[in-house]
This record gives C-alpha cells, sequence and structure tokens, in this order.
C-alpha cells in the first residue's frame, strides 16, 4: 500500500513520523508550488476554492508518483469541506489513476476514526505501537508550532531580516529527522535558545498584528503568499491562534481537550453572530471581538467564494472594536506585489494610529 495525502502547513512532519513508526509507506507529493496550483485550477470546477485547488493538486502530484492509496479530508458540517472527497475521487478517476480512497472524516469519529486508519495503514500494527507513533509525531508538532511561535515574534525585531526564517527552516529539518524523544526535546530547545539569541532591535515597538480566517489559508504559506514572514519583514508581530497542533486537538481529539477555548471565542461573537455559519467563520468575528484590545490590527485570510469567511467579513465592520481589519481573499489570481502594496499601507496606518493614541495620552497626562 502506498500511501499519498495532501499538504498543509508543516503536517506532512507528523504524517510522516507516523509512517516511520509504522512501518508504512507514504508519497508526500512535493510541497505546495504554481505546478500544485496550475494542476488543480485545471482541472476544478469553476467557482470552487483554493484549498480545494490546492489539495487538489496534491492528490493529482501524489499519483504522479504511484500512490495507490489516498487520504482524502472531508466532514458532515456545513463548510464545502463535506464535498471534497466525493468531489476529488470523480475528477481524479476521471483523469485515468487507479486508486483507493480513504476519507478522513474530521466531523466524526475524532481521535477513534484516526487509531482505526492507522491501524489499517500499519498492516494492522498493534494498539501500542500505534498510540506511541500517534503520540510520537504529535510531540513532533507541538515541537514545531512552539518554535514558530518564537519565529514570530523575532521576525519583527531581528537586525538582520531573514535570520529567523533561516534558523525556523533548520529546525524543521532537524525536528523532521529526529527520531526519539531525547534527539526531539535537545532541538526544540536548541532552537529557541539560537532565536533568543539573535541580535535584535531592543528599541522597537512593533505592531501587534493577528492572522484570523480560514484555517487552510491561514496555516499554509503558500496559499497566502508567506503573508507572515512578509509582516515580519515590515517589523510586525504575528500572533495567530490556529496553528496544526491545536488543529489536530480541535479536530480529532475531544471537545474537552481545548472547549473552553473556543467557546469563548463563540461567546464572544454572539452579539453578531449567533450560530455556525460553517467553516471558521463563526470563530473568525469571535476573534476580533475577544482579542481586538491586544492587537494593533488584524488580517483576515479567506478564499475567494469562501461562504463562511464572507458572512464573516461582512459582519467585521459592524462590530463595536475598534480595531482596523485587513481582509485578504486568496485565489490563483491574487497578485503578490498588490498583496505587498496592501501589506505596507496597512502597517503604516497601524503605526500612525498608535502615535496618535501615543500624543493623545502624552497630552492627556
Amino acid at each position: 500500500m502506498r500511501v499519498g495525502t495532501s499538504h498543509l502547513g508543516n503536517i506532512s512532519i507528523m504524517i510522516k513520523a507516523w509512517a516511520q513508526r509504522l512501518g508504512g509507506s507514504l508519497i508526500l507529493p512535493p510541497v505546495n508550488n504554481q505546478r500544485t496550483l496550475s494542476l488543480g485550477v485545471k482541472y476544478s470546477p469553476e467557482g470552487l476554492c483554493l484549498p480545494f485547488k490546492l489539495t487538489l493538486g496534491n492528490l493529482i502530484e501524489a499519483c504522479e508518483l504511484g500512490a495507490d492509496t489516498l487520504i482524502i479530508t472531508g466532514g458532515d458540517g456545513i463548510c464545502r469541506l463535506g464535498y471534497y472527497a466525493k468531489t476529488q475521487e470523480q475528477i481524479l478517476r476521471e483523469l485515468g489513476y487507479n486508486f483507493e480512497i480513504i476519507q478522513l472524516s474530521l466531523s466524526g469519529q475524532k481521535l477513534f476514526g484516526l487509531l482505526k486508519l492507522m491501524k489499517r495503514l500499519s498492516n494492522n500494527a498493534s494498539w501500542f505501537k500505534i498510540i506511541s507513533a500517534l503520540r510520537f509525531g504529535i510531540v513532533k508538532q507541538f515541537a514545531i508550532d512552539k518554535i514558530e511561535r518564537v519565529v514570530q515574534k523575532v521576525r519583527a525585531v531581528e537586525q538582520i531580516k531573514g535570520t529567523a526564517n533561516r534558523l525556523y527552516a533548520k529546525a524543521i529539518a532537524a525536528i523532521d529527522n529526529a527520531d526519539n524523544y531525547n534527539t526531539l526535546k535537545r532541538v526544540q530547545r536548541d532552537y529557541i535558545d539560537q532565536l533568543n539569541h539573535v541580535a535584535k532591535d531592543t528599541q522597537a515597538k512593533p505592531p501587534i498584528v493577528g492572522i484570523i480566517g480560514e484555517f487552510y489559508v491561514t496555516l499554509e504559506p503558500f496559499a497566502n503568499q508567506n503573508i507572515e514572514s512578509e509582516l515580519g519583514k515590515l517589523g510586525v508581530e504575528v500572533r495567530r491562534r490556529t496553528f496544526i497542533s491545536t488543529w489536530t486537538k480541535f479536530s480529532f481529539f475531544f471537545n474537552s481537550l481545548g472547549w473552553d477555548e473556543k467557546s469563548k471565542i463563540h461567546k464572544a461573537a454572539l452579539p453578531y453572530l449567533k450560530r455556525d455559519v460553517g467553516g471558521d467563520g463563526w470563530e473568525t468575528v469571535g476573534e476580533k471581538v475577544l482579542h481586538a484590545k491586544e492587537y494593533d490590527g488584524l488580517v483576515h485570510l479567506a478564499p475567494f467564494t469562501c461562504m463562511p469567511e464572507i458572512v464573516a467579513q461582512n459582519i467585521m465592520p459592524s462590530t463595536k472594536e475598534n480595531i482596523p481589519v485587513l481582509p485578504i481573499l486568496c485565489d490563483e489570481q491574487m497578485n503578490r506585489t498588490g498583496m505587498l502594496t496592501r501589506l505596507e499601507a496597512f502597517v503604516d496606518l497601524l503605526k500612525s494610529r498608535r502615535r496618535a493614541h501615543n500624543n493623545n495620552q502624552h497630552r492627556g497626562s
């Protein structure tokens, strides 16, 4: 069994760790690139979102590399994600590929469904071995996300731009190669220490910008034109609620592992949005309300045609929280130069607002 799946940020590191510990044959397509997008756009129905197109491109590339079993994400919620598996399977069969499809539901059996899938793909390995592999992969993912949080802070104040990104790339490779817990712990500690010792502008007080929106385009750098790195170059500290580790916790584990946090976000949104509208629309509104006092501004990332995020985007101007929001719609037509120009103007606005606020406080005192 040669198993292929799609990319989402650094999730391939966790999946590879599972496969290596269970002796499975994993076919990972190339990291998302222009060819991936071109394949997805060419064979996707008109009007479907960027996550659909990129994941379809991944699956085509996996089939080209010899995958005979495809894991396709699905679900039974309000979002069109529930249609991905059937639609992508039909497209791939029409292209002449022969494969077995396994649908991984994010809203069905959660952890139990994931464990059953791992047992099936590992040729009926013992439950002890499966749980051990699951735990090791998740610990790797938490290590990656912990380092990424440090990187988000360092980018904004580093004296030599690009230093944090280079260390982050090395850290990802080292975590990928780590084959035991001691090595993994040492890698995490060493790279966080290196990041903490990067030469920084100690006088800088960077604007803080929250990244909110649909989970795929917030987590996949190719889909959002590496927006967090670009904000770092502009001297902005980025904060983001969604990481692969937290997404895994909410998607596959019981709600009790993080329900308090999510319920706070939903409760914050209630004055403006009373119920789930699919995808991450409810969370997007709640994020603005809940964290408005912590951030100087928000960047709202959404796939073009994503209805849940369109609902959220239209609610944003109606909330009483006085915080600027920059909406960015992501699709294959997204122009990098245009996006950078908008980011520069947005950051200038945030800095002007902060100066005006400081001047008012100074006069008031």
